[in-house]
């Protein structure tokens, strides 16, 4: 592994869900577990700036490269990647970890699975946060009376297509993804360093398929359950040229219990850019 482990942290394998994953944890062995969920296209390197100082306010922290990413397993055919599938793979995890509780933070697809996971099983979760990620339940509606959602939301299309786009997005050392990150954060947020970190977790054997399988199972997933029981807390940067704004307040009438934060100067990449508020905001 070629990236430099947060301080204090240590590199995992662990048999989880009938596949190995690989995973950065960091915190006493003894604290509250929180798992940190990224999203496409990041692996654990995406939590960097949250994984110490999370372990330093004594959680166990653990951020696994997902299911299809980095150096974890990259099981072949789409319905490998259902949502159900994506979030038994947190279970299996804290299971190898011999926990039976925990607390979830997800961004963008992992925000996805975190809303699935605590609508499904709040026995397990004690409480979640969600980072710029819509509740499944609300985006097709919300879709349905925002014509803008469904533009910001055609690459999801463009995806469902076999072998083109890992053409397209493979292409000049995957210019496509390097551009679409930079175009869609603010100047600066991602370095030449990063993209090089990146870079080598986007060519890993099978690894691009796999990650572009995640939306092509979004067809054969069940729904999620709508009402979420566990306290949620909902980040958003405002700026994000995906998910609308309002989808975070759509998340949050699901709930029992939520808090929304706008931070209105972060895009959809918030906690690269705001690291120390949604630190705080975490912890």
């Amino acid at each position: 592994m070629a990236e430099t482990l947060p301080s204090g942290s240590e590199s995992l394998r662990l048999a989880a869900h009938g596949i190995t994953l690989h995973a950065v944890a960091a915190g006493p062995a003894d604290g509250p577990l929180v798992i940190l969920l990224h999203g496409f296209p990041e692996f654990w390197f995406g939590w960097r700036r949250q994984i110490a100082p999370l372990a330093a306010s004594g959680l166990r922290v653990v951020a696994p490269d997902r299911r299809g990413y980095n150096l974890s397993d990259k099981p072949a055919g789409i319905a490998a990647y259902r949502l159900d599938t994506l979030a038994d793979d947190v279970f299996g995890l804290a299971d190898a970890l011999g926990r039976d509780r925990f607390a979830v933070v997800g961004h963008d697809w992992g925000g996805v699975v975190a809303w699935h996971l605590a609508s499904r099983n709040p026995e397990r979760v004690t409480r979640a946060a969600m980072l710029n990620a819509p509740h499944p339940a609300t985006l097709r509606r919300y879709a349905r009376t925002h014509l803008q959602q469904v533009l910001r939301s055609r690459y999801v299309a463009y995806f469902q297509l076999p072998f083109l786009p890992e053409l397209g997005l493979r292409a000049s050392g995957f210019w496509g993804l390097r551009r679409a990150l930079r175009r869609t954060s603010r100047p600066g947020t991602f370095t030449d360093e990063d993209f090089r970190h990146y870079g080598e977790a986007w060519a890993r054997p099978g690894a691009l398929t796999a990650m572009l399988n995640w939306y092509r199972a979004l067809r054969l997933s069940a729904a999620s359950p709508s009402r979420v029981r566990v306290p949620v807390r909902v980040i958003w940067g405002d700026q994000d040229a995906f998910p609308d704004g309002g989808l975070a307040e759509a998340g949050a009438a699901l709930c029992d219990q939520a808090e929304v934060f706008h931070l209105p100067a972060a895009t959809h990449w918030v906690q690269h850019e705001e690291p120390e508020q949604v630190n705080r905001l975490l912890i």
